[in-house]
């Protein structure tokens, strides 16, 4: 698919690695809707972008939050052929530890936002590409990019819920790309290893130099825009659907 002149979601694109993929397509052409809790910053205000780029607050576990959203980006840019799934939160607890045992209803608010939210967004966002006409011979009328973690082939100690709701997603990856085969719709899910976010500049020294130091080379946490390069990968690459990408160069994460 060419980038140029489709439509975009990025859920969780106010920040981080969704902001990246945002800058990303924005620069090939296409016209973004971000889908967020957290206000944007720095895309909108932009000239060049202004007319190709809207924000909407939305909480992707909320059915009629994303309806809505989704129906003002249709209305907005006249469709939806690409959709990326960035939205998640982060949360770390033992099964038990010594302040108790881990709070089920912490456990189900990791799985409501990273699986359930993502669930949510690509089943509303297959509705809508499924209306739409093709956009090639082949047939095809988007691709969904959903994602994972590598903690959920190798999650460390306090990761089980967190590891859960990334496993759950990597699970989804080929049912889903099967079930969207028949209206020409592709699901691939990238799995990120240790990316160069604002989470990491709160890190004491020693631990972001350790954690640098982790992935077999180049020895550094990787750029958001190398995994949004990877996003435009998959959704120029015609051919790949119904696979988990790892870009974590050659990161295994060990038990803590």
């Amino acid at each position: 698919m060419d980038i140029k002149n489709k439509v975009a979601v990025v859920t969780g694109g106010a920040s981080g690695i969704g902001e990246a993929t945002v800058h990303r397509y924005l620069s090939l052409g296409a016209s973004v809707a971000i889908f967020d809790m957290s206000k944007a910053s720095g895309i909108e205000p932009q000239p060049e972008y202004k007319d190709r780029v809207r924000y909407y607050s939305v909480d992707v576990s909320n059915e009629d939050d994303v309806r809505s959203a989704i129906e003002e980006t249709v209305s907005r840019f006249g469709g939806v052929h690409i959709c990326n799934n960035f939205a998640g939160i982060v949360y770390g607890s033992k099964l038990v530890s010594k302040t108790g045992v881990h709070k089920l209803k912490d456990f189900g608010n990791v799985l409501k936002i990273n699986l359930i939210g993502t669930f949510n967004v690509m089943r509303l966002i297959a509705e809508q590409m499924a209306r739409q006409e093709p956009i090639s011979g082949d047939g095809d009328r988007g691709v969904i990019i959903n994602t994972s973690s590598i903690a959920a082939f190798e999650g460390q100690i306090g990761q089980v819920a967190y590891a859960a709701s990334k496993g759950g997603v990597v699970g989804m990856t080929l049912p889903a790309a099967r079930d969207l085969s028949e209206v020409g719709i592709r699901v691939n899910t990238i799995v990120p290893g240790l990316v160069q976010t604002p989470l990491f500049d709160s890190l004491p020294a020693p631990a972001y130099e350790a954690l640098s130091k982790s992935p077999l080379f180049p020895k550094r946490l990787a750029l958001a825009d190398e995994v949004a390069r990877l996003c435009q990968f998959i959704v120029e690459s015609d051919y790949t659907n119904g696979e988990c990408i790892r870009i974590d160069a050659g990161l295994r994460m060990q038990p803590k």
